[in-house]
């Protein structure tokens, strides 16, 4: 069995919740605490536990708990993992913390095919939980050094990735996926916008990085930021 948590630099974690097709992430505060972000499907709360236990952590260790976007695959397992933790609630970006208050998804991107064809589906429901931060683009959140972040939307209104400058660890959410070693865009079927969701992930080539980190995927070690560029280039994003 995989091990549940991967040292991706010091002090920053990837947890494996369904392998490595959904990631969930920890940072190491110096006071001992742990920053969680995305807490995956609502079954996930138990893998992320393991995790935690493996770098001797406990659930009271979360000090905060930051969500890339209003999924249920990203925040399911969030309402357990804010009670277990003693928290009041989550961080996330306005837009998207519109759609958790009023206890909905985003909306589905109906100018195509699949997205049309999902949207008539009944989504899947998750707990509720309050949003106790509202993250805005370009803020440095206060997290192990410095949590940069980058307001990526098309995915959802409000979906963001994170750069962790002093490590150069970057958090794509689902902006890039990269599944089976292959880089991808997130399906068209589960964007708001999926046009927009391609055009703000050009944001990367402009960001200094060494790790590539996916919410969907195994991350990139070598030649992150080079291997990301490539793929923006030949996709044709632009900002």
């Amino acid at each position: 069995m995989p091990d549940p948590i991967v040292a991706l630099a010091p002090g920053v974690y990837r947890i494996g919740t369904r392998g490595n097709f959904i990631n969930s992430f920890a940072f190491a505060e110096p006071d001992g605490s742990i920053t969680l972000v995305d807490c995956g499907l609502k079954k996930a709360p138990s893998a992320i536990v393991r995790g935690l236990a493996r770098i001797g952590k406990h659930p009271h260790d979360v000090g905060r708990i930051v969500l890339t976007h209003a999924h249920d695959d990203h925040l399911g397992g969030a309402a357990e993992m804010i009670t277990a933790a003693g928290l009041k609630g989550a961080a996330m970006h306005a837009a998207d913390a519109a759609f958790v208050r009023a206890g909905t998804l985003p909306p589905r991107d109906r100018s195509t095919t699949s997205g049309r064809i999902f949207a008539r589906l009944p989504d899947r429901h998750y707990a509720q939980f309050a949003v106790a931060e509202v993250l805005t683009d370009g803020q440095l959140i206060d997290v192990a050094g410095g949590l940069r972040v980058i307001h990526t939307p098309g995915h959802t209104p409000g979906h963001i990735s994170l750069l962790h400058e002093s490590t150069g660890v970057l958090i794509t959410g689902d902006s890039i996926f990269n599944i089976g070693s292959r880089l991808t865009w997130a399906l068209s079927a589960f964007c708001t916008s999926y046009e927009q969701s391609k055009s703000t992930a050009a944001l990367f080539g402009d960001l200094d990085f060494e790790i590539a980190a996916f919410t969907h995927g195994p991350e990139i070690r070598n030649k992150a930021r080079e291997r990301i560029r490539t793929f923006l280039t030949r996709r044709g994003a632009r900002p």
